[in-house]
């Protein structure tokens, strides 16, 4: 780190990089749209000498968030891999989209990463979504670090945001989370702000002066170190509580002087174990400048603090029929485990897929087993295929240098891997393995779609298989009880990327159309029907005659028939054609045109002709039958009820059981689920939940999470079914 007596300089970037493990870094670089993180990964890659100016590589191609659709709307949709070299030591830098309808990019993020950079502005703060995923993080051990950007920012402090982070991830050891270094602050502009200028390492006690474009070295001032005396010893005790060497803290309470070293190596090993988690502050370089506030600060707290991929554990894995199989080591000469992190296609290279080595090597042109994922209900089947890997590349903007192998631990991107999708396993085919998968977040915003044209209708099919390919978190449906085609997105901006790439992409325009829920309708009393279908004209004709009752059966019984005809008033041979007729007219509706059901259709009696009685004849009385008895009776519009599980903090609960309410929702209970969370449990009609993934990220500032489970059908106010049927009218 930068206390570490500046042991990284210059075009460290440029470093050969040695072929083991050891000699990788994998970061995920987390926080909301907007707080820096794609502006982040540039500086970090000028600093490291792997760009010749902010944003650009040296062919003068762009770095990061170079995809059309995030040229338009100004923000990372995609997971992004930038590896830079620091000190002899490769970083792949994963940046991911800050916006929660990206959140399926960002937990491949931190699946294909063993430690985390999260990033928050000083001038927005800490999120509801960033606090959750630190969470997620603490779960799993995975290290963390904290860099504050924006500083610039009018009326950002430094200090007051540490205290933010503190509080919001120390939880009950706030001397978890301390900085490494002090703001240097220059002359305060017009404005009253004063710029960032450098930084005071807490530990070294030296001045890291940036004002230059480049990062300097000095002593303090005589008026500089007081200022930091009180944060440098709240900073070693917090090191020193974290320390391995118990005798450490009895040597600190004696009045011993502590080696600088010596804290130095505690605290990488606290960062490390994911004990202790430092904050940094970073700013972007200045035009013509090399190095970036902070920039090499964190670069050598990540070679150094952060774990090695050997140090952090690997899913575990089984056979692919899910047989237990052993406990895998990083090492690049064990047996192969790899997997798909992410999916995309190229128009020239066709499927790329972004592999994370976890055991093995990967070379071009060998074969590999690629086995499923278990996500078949969102239009993903498994797989449990050979196939034979192309060229191996490693991305830098949309430049693809290729590699002559991936070895454990690197992340590397594979060509024509034409049936693996992300989440897949990549594996020896003589031992094939499969790999625990990561949790997918569940797409819960219907988006009803039609093709635009009879081109497009052609390619729909070729062209969505290929979206959700690369998208887990997508979900394709072609609902049988609606006939609508139905792809089901995290919000309304995973929406309209995914319409747009498969527009843009596989050159498929489609087209929006309302979402519509699957009703059914029901007899609100008995009812009694006759079918007659008789026609004499000339030739063979069509008798036959039927009478029916029908009765209103509990929810979930579905359609019961029952032959009550005595006397052979219907010949035996007919009674089932009765049957097929009546069952055929409530598939499709007596009312409003939905199926029918929870009813039950008692054949009373009945007439027919020894000549002209036949099948057809009987299904069409069955049928006219049922139509009778509808015209005669009160029919109910059933609506479908979901049980609607929604997780919030406590702070929102009012508003969220508010909001289930004015949704003709039934609250049937509430539950604390952590400290400061409630987990709500609600039914309601489903007509009223078709938004809910983008009014709960609204109402809970982005903290709601929900899922929702089908439960029942049940009658619709007869407002509201009336107002239905009144639109199937008038668009008949």
């Amino acid at each position: 780190m930068g206390d570490k007596a500046n042991a990284h300089t210059g075009a460290a970037g440029r470093v050969r990089v040695a072929d083991r493990p050891a000699a990788r870094r994998n970061v995920v670089l987390v926080g909301h749209s907007g707080s820096g993180k794609t502006t982040l990964v540039e500086a970090l890659a000028l600093a490291s000498g792997a760009v010749n100016r902010a944003g650009r590589v040296e062919d003068g191609g762009c770095l990061s968030d170079y995809d059309e659709i995030e040229h338009r709307q100004q923000r990372s949709v995609q997971l992004s891999l930038v590896p830079v070299e620091w000190g002899g030591i490769k970083i792949n830098l994963l940046d991911t989209p800050g916006y929660a309808d990206f959140v399926g990019e960002l937990r491949a993020g931190l699946r294909a990463a063993d430690a985390a950079l999260f990033v928050v502005s000083a001038a927005d703060g800490v999120d509801g979504t960033t606090s959750m995923l630190w969470q997620e993080c603490a779960a799993v051990g995975m290290p963390r670090a904290l860099v504050i950007t924006h500083l610039e920012a009018t009326r950002s402090d430094f200090q007051e945001m540490t205290a933010m982070c503190q509080r919001e991830f120390g939880g009950e050891d706030p001397d978890a989370v301390l900085p490494l270094y002090l703001p240097l602050y220059g002359t305060p502009g017009p404005d009253g702000h004063a710029p960032v200028t450098g930084l005071t390492g807490l530990l070294s006690q030296r001045v890291f002066d940036y004002s230059g474009g480049e990062r300097t070295e000095r002593d303090p001032g005589p008026g500089e170190l007081p200022a930091i005396e009180e944060a440098r010893n709240r900073l070693i005790e917090g090191i020193i509580a974290e320390s391995e060497d118990e005798t450490l803290m009895e040597r600190y309470l004696g009045g011993a002087e502590c080696d600088v070293r010596t804290l130095v190596t505690d605290l990488e090993k606290a960062v490390a174990r994911g004990v202790f988690h430092p904050v940094l502050a970073a700013a972007p370089a200045a035009e013509g400048a090399k190095h970036g506030l902070g920039t090499l600060e964190i670069l050598e707290l990540i070679t150094g603090g952060f774990p090695t991929p050997q140090e952090r554990g690997i899913p575990a894995v089984t056979s692919p029929d899910g047989a237990p199989r052993p406990a895998l080591s990083c090492d690049p000469a064990g047996p192969l485990a790899a997997e798909v992190v992410k999916t995309s296609s190229d128009p020239y290279v066709g499927r790329i897929s972004l592999v994370r080595v976890f055991s093995g090597t990967v070379r071009p042109d060998e074969a590999v087993h690629v086995s499923g994922h278990g996500l078949a209900d969102r239009g993903h089947e498994d797989h449990d295929v050979d196939e034979r890997v192309g060229a191996l590349s490693t991305p830098f903007g949309k430049q693809q240098n290729w590699l002559g192998h991936a070895i454990a631990g690197d992340l590397a991107c594979v060509a024509k891997l034409t049936r693996a999708e992300t989440g897949d396993t990549l594996s020896d085919p003589s031992a094939p393995l499969l790999m625990e998968p990561w949790a997918m977040p569940d797409p819960l915003l219907p988006v009803a779609i039609e093709a635009h044209t009879k081109a497009d209708e052609d390619k729909l099919s070729q062209g969505l298989a290929r979206l959700v390919a690369e998208d887990p978190t997508m979900r394709l449906e072609h609902n049988r009880h609606t006939g609508q085609l139905v792809l089901w997105c995290l919000g309304e901006a995973h929406m309209d990327v995914a319409l747009e790439r498969l527009r843009t992409r596989y050159g498929v325009r489609v087209d929006k159309v309302p979402h519509r829920v699957a009703l059914r309708e029901t007899f609100a009393e008995p009812a009694t029907g006759r079918g007659r279908h008789v026609k004499q004209s000339g030739g063979h004709g069509q008798y036959a005659i039927c009478e029916i009752t029908v009765e209103p059966l509990p929810n979930g019984s579905g359609i019961e028939f029952v032959d009550k005809v005595v006397g052979g008033a219907v010949p035996r041979q007919f009674i089932p054609s009765v049957e097929k007729g009546a069952r055929a007219q409530a598939a499709k509706g007596v009312a409003a045109g939905y199926p029918l059901e929870d009813i039950r259709i008692t054949l009373l009696d009945g007439k027919s002709h020894s000549v002209d009685s036949s099948d057809a004849a009987f299904q069409t009385a069955g049928a006219l039958a049922l139509r009778e008895c509808a015209a005669e009776a009160r029919i109910h519009l059933l609506e479908p009820v979901v049980e609607m599980r929604v997780r919030v903090a406590d702070a929102y609960v009012g508003q969220v059981m508010s909001d289930l309410s004015g949704r003709r929702g039934r609250v049937v209970g509430t539950e604390q689920t952590a400290e400061g969370s409630t987990l709500v449990r609600a039914d309601v009609p489903e007509t009223e939940v078709g938004r809910y993934a983008v009014d709960l990220r609204s109402l809970s500032q982005g903290t709601g999470r929900f899922s929702r489970t089908y439960v029942r059908h049940e009658p619709m106010p007869e407002q509201l079914a009336e107002k239905i049927r009144q639109e199937n009218r008038n668009s008949a």
